[in-house]
């Protein structure tokens, strides 16, 4: 295969170890060129254009004529490789993908607008695979090896990096990369169709008379992206603190502390936990706790603060369904090293917990809010939830999108009275129950 062709398609089974070949063999040549401590002295984009200059250099001097678009091609893969994470670099720098997945050397997938797709990519070998692995893991101080198999890292651009060898992947080194969204506003998000204007009346209402809403959903349903949203919506005068494994949360207020949880080192000490951090928010002075995501102990420790003065705070947590939200908190707070009996667990979720938001991504990769649930039900009595707002999907169409109405119906009086005395309008597409059987209303054990 000609140059031209290797250059213009490194995707081709049959060239990847010519083509791995030919970016080695400039990159050893670009090293032999380069003074490594001065280079060191640059800044990244100093540092990246000095590299392309003197590979210019390099291939006018030695390789062979190629068009500009051939040329800039090699450069910037060889510049990549050298700094970056070689293939894997224009897939971070494509807006429209949300997560990275690369299931050994020859399979590459992406995610976008809610749907995986395989790229045409192919890492040379796994080797190389592994040193863009330890490029990634060694930017924040870890190692990965046969010792210590499975690492999570963060890259200096923010992405969530996860990662997993063999012996524990039989399919090789695996990598996610997970970006994280862009910040949306909720008048964005009904312009995607994931709620509408009278669910966000009512969720303004909800966060500005200080409700505890948890925010639910399964993997990719788009939580955090809600979760930033709602935030939006507290008052700015508040002292807000977010805890977070990843910080994700872009809140524009300008009285936010930041928290983020922090993994052990390659010595096994210095771990943070977000229920160290959940329990040292309590000594911050906070108006508002909002918790990226519950999955742990820490669960305890949120209820509680929900409970005992720290209203208007927000958590997310996996679950399928409002039902499912409440047992998981159940289950993750008796994970706590407080032993509490499963009954006092109960009674303790009736009383901080008061509005589920369901979050569901559907076939055509649309995430929509399912149901907006309030929590009625009270100490001892099992789990009452009254469903004031759903999303009624129909079959998917021919062309795979996912069509539906969203429907509305009668508040809890108790909710009603609360949003009476903040001051908060009640949305008329809703209205207000007078009796219990006029609610939409189911138990949940």
């Amino acid at each position: 295969m000609s140059l031209r062709a290797r250059i213009n398609s490194p995707e081709e089974t049959g060239s990847r170890g010519e083509d791995g070949h030919l970016v080695s063999s400039y990159r050893a040549k670009l090293l032999e060129e380069i003074d490594l401590a001065e280079m060191s002295a640059l800044a990244a984009a100093e540092r990246r254009a000095r590299l392309e200059r003197v590979l210019g250099h390099i291939i006018s001097r030695e390789g062979p004529v190629l068009s500009t678009a051939e040329r800039s091609q090699l450069i910037r893969r060889v510049v990549d490789e050298a700094l970056g994470l070689g293939i894997l670099e224009p897939l971070l720098e494509d807006a429209s993908i949300t997560e990275i997945m690369v299931n050994g050397p020859d399979a590459i997938f992406v995610e976008r607008g809610g749907r995986v797709e395989q790229l045409p990519l192919r890492f040379v070998s796994s080797d190389q695979l592994m040193q863009t692995i330890e490029r990634i893991v060694s930017t924040v101080n870890r190692r990965v090896d046969e010792s210590n198999p499975m690492v999570d890292a963060r890259l200096p651009s923010g992405e969530r990096v996860n990662v997993i060898i063999p012996p524990l992947s039989l399919t090789g080194p695996i990598l996610t990369i997970r970006r994280f969204p862009r910040s949306f506003t909720l008048q964005e998000l009904i312009g995607f169709g994931s709620l509408d204007e009278h669910m966000v009346f009512l969720l303004a209402g909800l966060v500005q008379a200080k409700f505890n809403i948890i925010v639910s959903g399964a993997t990719g349903t788009g939580k955090t992206t809600l979760l930033n949203a709602l935030s939006g919506l507290i008052p700015a005068h508040e002292r807000i603190i977010t805890i977070e494994d990843s910080a994700e949360l872009q809140l524009q207020q300008s009285h936010v502390v930041r928290l983020e949880s922090r993994p052990s080192n390659v010595e096994g000490k210095g771990q943070v936990t977000i229920r160290d951090l959940v329990r040292n928010s309590l000594r911050m002075r906070p108006d508002r706790i909002v918790v990226g995501e519950v999955r742990g102990g820490e669960s305890l420790d949120m209820l509680q603060a929900m409970s005992t003065g720290h209203d208007g705070s927000l958590a997310t947590v996996h679950a399928n369904s409002a039902e499912d939200a409440l047992t998981r908190l159940q289950t993750l707070a008796s994970m706590s090293d407080v032993e509490v009996p499963f009954v006092a667990l109960h009674d303790q979720i009736n009383s901080a917990v008061e509005v589920i938001v369901q979050l569901t991504r559907f076939g055509d990769g649309a995430r929509r809010i399912t149901e907006i649930a309030m929590l009625d039900s009270h100490g001892s009595e099992p789990y009452r939830l009254a469903t004031v707002a759903r999303f009624d999907a129909q079959p998917m169409t021919h062309d795979g999108r996912v069509y539906g109405d969203f429907r509305y119906f009668p508040l809890p009086r108790r909710t009603a009275d609360r949003l009476y005395m903040a001051s908060q309008p009640i949305p008329q597409a809703f209205g207000v129950a007078e009796h219990l059987h006029q609610l939409t209303t189911r138990e949940a054990r």
